[in-house]
């Protein structure tokens, strides 16, 4: 009893290292525009003022596989922790024995059989004295392990909300493009049937006739696999939600949102917490430098404590009198053991060195993916700014050219031409304003949130 209160020490306590917080920017470079940050305990993609896509976020969440997955891989690593840590209690493991059956005994009086009954009962118990803290040591890094598992639990949430609101914008925009096409489908037809009718009274050439059918043939060439990739984004976000690629989304909405200013996206700094992924990079690294921790003290002398208390047949009548009671210490220490444990202390040395330039990387990823996503956003309204306004000009240039191609001014080269060029404006604008709504959303993402503890707490 006196050896198992001996106070044990940690020689081998891994140096908090520091947060890399001077190495990150003061700011990010883009400004916002006043709205909140997305941290507050509303969802962000309430944001986008639907309640098709809020039913569709939260499903994903509950049912998709990669969380389920995701959940099961913390409860193996919350169960290893605590069995590693069961390694500072003592083992108490209780036995027993017996023995049936019949002897034959020769004497000179004859022979005489008895039957025989014998049978052992006991404890027996194991305990290492933890001297250098190295079961401490273990047990810290697997729970800084499990704890990273949660947070790798929360960046999957992250990233599935995510990609089901990019899906959710993206069949929306497929079908805003398949409307758009039709649309012009019929406008492409109507100038067909005026080029036919000029041709017809020999005021054009066949050709005219000509171009204009490979331009109503054109658009009806895109409808197809507009279609098709609606029903491929429909497949994908069944599989998001746990359902299989029969299951068909509801959404009614018919056409894209309106993202709001720019978000706040406060500190670069801050992302050190928002960040699930970041979070979950750190405690990897702890971990490390615990397992560091533990490797080396592994190359001490470890003391051993075994102890046995049994009795048998014989003392049944004074169970409580006769036990055998014993308790042995051990001390072991390596001798030679071929820099075995040595390499097992520089190995995890190198893993504690990996582990740091990942979480370095992790930290400066995250800062990126916010530069980017504020960058693209800001150029992107100003893309679409002009294309606007080439837009309307095109439209104007149209309408001037089939005016002089109906007087008879002009051929109708400069009709075709401005059309095409219209049209496929029109079908710019759609795809932009789709990847202003995808940067919104890459930008939600990467500036991270505390509604994911809200969503995945313990």
């Amino acid at each position: 009893m006196a050896l198992l209160m001996l106070p044990s020490c940690m020689p081998f306590a891994p140096d908090p290292r520091p947060v890399p917080e001077g190495a990150l920017p003061a700011a990010f470079s883009a400004p916002s525009t006043g709205e909140e940050r997305p941290d507050r305990p509303d969802r962000w993609w309430r944001t986008f003022d639907d309640p098709e896509l809020n039913l569709l976020v939260a499903r994903a969440l509950a049912e998709n596989f990669d969380l389920r997955m995701a959940w099961a891989r913390l409860r193996q690593a919350r169960a290893l922790a605590v069995q590693v840590g069961s390694a500072l209690y003592p083992d108490l493991t209780a036995e027993g024995s017996t023995t049936q059956g019949r002897r034959r005994t020769e004497t000179a009086a004859g022979a005489t059989t008895g039957p025989v009954e014998d049978y052992a009962m006991g404890l027996a118990s194991a305990y290492e004295v933890d001297l250098w803290g190295r079961v401490r040591s273990e047990r810290t890094a697997a729970r800084l392990d499990a704890s990273s598992s949660l947070a790798d639990l929360r960046t999957a949430g992250m990233t599935i909300a995510a990609s089901v609101a990019e899906r959710w914008v993206r069949i929306i925009s497929q079908r805003v493009q398949i409307r758009l096409l039709k649309a012009q489908l019929e406008t492409n037809q109507t100038f067909l049937e005026l080029v036919e009718l000029r041709f017809e009274k020999g005021m054009v050439s066949a050709l005219d006739v000509y171009q204009q059918r490979q331009i109503v043939e054109g658009v009806k060439s895109r409808i197809p696999m507009a279609e098709a990739s609606e029903k491929l984004l429909l497949h994908e976000l069944a599989l998001l939600l746990g359902r299989p690629s029969t299951w068909t989304a509801a959404i009614s909405r018919r056409s894209l949102p309106v993202p709001k200013g720019i978000p706040a996206a406060g500190l670069p700094a801050d992302l050190l917490i928002l960040r699930p992924d970041v979070r979950a990079a750190a405690l990897r690294l702890e971990s490390a430098d615990w397992a560091v921790s533990a490797a080396r003290a592994d190359r001490l002398p470890a003391l051993r404590l075994t102890g046995t208390a049994r009795y048998g047949a014989a003392d049944l009548d004074r169970i409580f009198d006769n036990w055998l009671l014993n308790l042995a210490a051990g001390l072991s220490a390596p001798v030679l053991d071929g820099n075995r444990r040595a390499a097992a202390a520089d190995r995890a040395a190198a893993r504690a060195d990996e582990r740091l330039w990942n979480y370095r990387r992790t930290v400066y990823t995250a800062v990126k993916e916010v530069e980017d996503a504020l960058v693209n956003e800001t150029k992107r309204r100003e893309h679409i700014q002009a294309l606007e306004a080439q837009r309307d000009a095109a439209a104007s240039g149209l309408d001037r050219a089939n005016q002089r191609y109906r007087s008879g001014v002009s051929d109708y080269l400069p009709v075709l031409t401005q059309l095409l060029t219209l049209q496929g404006l029109e079908r710019d604008l759609v795809a932009q304003r789709t990847e202003l709504l995808l940067d919104r959303i890459r930008l939600y993402r990467a500036l991270g949130g505390t509604w994911v503890k809200d969503r995945f707490s313990l």
